[in-house]
């Protein structure tokens, strides 16, 4: 597939609605990728919606419709704000294998940089090998685990925490 006509941009506060759209579709196709359940996204109010779009949110669109999705948490401590978090990472099912995921991350890291941070970390689940070897070719490294990090369906499951310097 063509990934060229594909554009990936920071969305503004008014964009709610595509926000929670590619949100939701996420957290309904791959229940198990995030540590977020379905049916919390859904009972946000409006307000909610908005208020998290006060951090940086990236969404990568085809002729028009979202279909990628990934946010940035950076850390408010003065002595850790040179360090974020990714959050939300999504690739629609028919756009994986195409290079969009690592786009949107190369999006990410650059308006990180931009904006002084020197450190991106994520997590992921351990259960979830295909992200972990992604991550690793995008030059993220394991750096700790935290054991039952989140409990799925009664079930603990490990969280592998992740780290790449975007600045040397």
């Amino acid at each position: 597939m063509d990934v060229s006509c594909l554009t990936i941009r920071l969305i503004e506060a008014d964009e709610v609605e595509t926000f929670r759209r590619i949100r939701l579709e996420a957290l309904r196709v791959e229940p198990s990728s995030f540590a977020s359940r379905l049916e919390d996204w859904e009972a946000l109010s409006q307000e909610e919606w908005r208020s998290r779009l006060n951090e940086p949110v990236f969404v990568a669109f085809q002729d028009g419709e979202p279909v990628g999705i990934t946010g940035l948490l950076r850390q408010r401590s003065s002595k850790m704000s040179h360090r974020a978090t990714i959050i939300m990472v999504y690739i629609s099912k028919s756009l994986r294998g195409t290079g969009l995921a690592g786009r949107l991350l190369d999006v990410v890291a650059d308006h990180a940089r931009a904006t002084g941070i020197r450190q991106l970390e994520l997590f992921v689940s351990a259960e979830n090998p295909a992200a972990i070897r992604f991550y690793q070719r995008q030059g993220f490294s394991e750096v700790g685990r935290i054991p039952g990090g989140v409990l799925e369906e009664g079930r603990e499951i490990d969280d592998v925490m992740m780290a790449r310097r975007i600045v040397d």
